[in-house]
């Protein structure tokens, strides 16, 4: 086969990353970093809602939508579907332009492209956010050149011949500087008055909305200042409206909202899931958090990812079930109301941080020798000093 990578000098990659804003966001960071080193990068995505929206502010990069879909109970007819077509579709791209790298972030879309891949000689790659793997990349661990981590503990669960841990993309908005008086100012917001987000995720969150909403009356009685800023995903946006309209907080409550650099400036507090991608962002903009994690999240990676961040003290965490809602109101206000709690949680925070994790993927991609591939099986490089002192 004639090689399509022939028709142009620059360098083409491919990034399969959608699903959850969790896959996407750190996918397009590293796109962003491969865009300013002139590859031409290409993004995978699924059909969701959450990734058509968000690709809808990607420049620079081409936008490819697989039919792929997740696998459910009683839906394996439909999952090999949506695979078989993904995996073709991904082949005709690749048809048209070989990629030289393909790196997948997790998740149902990553698999179709990276099996694609191997007959057109690209290197591939996986990113795994959690503590315990995700499916797709445990079993795509055994046919790519290398594997990148967030949490150093989840190295030795992949089977890629050489697995480095890099820490977690985050999207530039998060790493830019921002005061909390102008990110209050900017949403509209009393930039003397405390602020408390709540999130649950790229996809909101029944269990924390209702966890939330039961204790607003005990929150405005114990902080009557306190702002909030609540996003509910896309249901139940109205009746959590309607709670805080009837303790008449100031509150913002939105399904979801973009500018989630500028949210995250400007709480001094937060409730949120434990997904890797919401830990990386609470870490970038070092924000004290209340974790919640996904009950029913695959293996549980959600609790083991919290575990991570609270025995580091970068957070606390409770169960959802069973959750007693006590508990949240007591967090929430011994949070907003120590100053020294908030900064030895900051403390904890900045130390899983890593600012240059996309950049650091984006040159790993791109300078990957082909020595590497041979490299003993399991292999860890732990070049992250922070991240490999948080797992002494």
């Amino acid at each position: 086969m004639p090689d399509a990578r022939a028709n142009t000098s620059r360098q083409f990659a491919a990034i399969a990353c959608g699903g959850t804003g969790g896959h996407l966001f750190p996918g397009v960071a590293v796109g962003e970093e491969l865009l300013r080193r002139d590859c031409a990068v290409t993004l995978m995505v699924s059909p969701k809602d959450i990734d058509q929206q968000a690709v809808r502010s990607v420049s620079g990069m081409s936008v490819v939508t697989l039919p792929a879909v997740g696998l459910q109970r009683g839906g394996v007819f439909g999952f090999l579907s949506g695979f078989w077509k993904s995996y073709r579709q991904a082949r005709a791209v690749f048809a048209e332009r070989a990629p030289h790298f393909v790196l997948a972030m997790g998740g149902f879309v990553s698999a179709p492209p990276i099996c694609a891949a191997r007959s057109f000689g690209a290197k591939r790659f996986i990113h795994e956010s959690n503590t315990i793997p995700g499916k797709a990349n445990r079993w795509l661990s055994r046919m790519v050149d290398g594997a990148f981590v967030y949490f150093p503990e989840t190295a030795s669960q992949l089977r890629a011949p050489r697995v480095e841990v890099v820490g977690m993309p985050v999207r530039p908005p998060f790493l830019q500087p921002m005061t909390q008086a102008a990110a209050r100012t900017a949403l509209g917001l009393d930039e003397n008055a405390p602020v408390l987000l709540v999130m649950g995720g790229s996809q909101g969150a029944k269990g924390v909305n209702d966890l939330v909403v039961a204790i607003l009356p005990q929150l405005k009685a114990a902080a009557p200042e306190l702002q909030c800023i609540h996003l509910t995903g896309a249901s139940g946006v109205e009746e959590v409206r309607r709670a805080y309209a009837a303790q008449n907080f100031r509150a913002i409550v939105e399904p979801f909202l973009v500018g989630m650099g500028t949210v995250l400036a400007a709480a001094d507090v937060a409730v949120s899931r434990a997904g890797a991608s919401s830990l990386a962002e609470l870490a970038a903009r070092q924000l004290p958090a209340v974790l919640i994690p996904y009950p029913t999240a695959a293996d549980d990676h959600q609790s083991h990812n919290a575990r991570a961040f609270v025995q580091t003290g970068a957070a606390r965490s409770m169960q959802q079930r069973g959750g007693a809602p006590k508990q949240l109101l007591r967090d929430i206000l011994e949070l907003l109301r120590d100053s020294s709690q908030r900064g030895a949680m900051q403390r904890a925070l900045a130390q899983w941080h890593k600012p240059g994790a996309a950049a650091e993927i984006a040159e790993a991609i791109l300078r990957w020798p082909e020595n590497r591939r041979v490299a003993a099986p399991g292999a860890v490089d732990f070049k992250s000093a922070k991240m490999g002192a948080l797992n002494a």
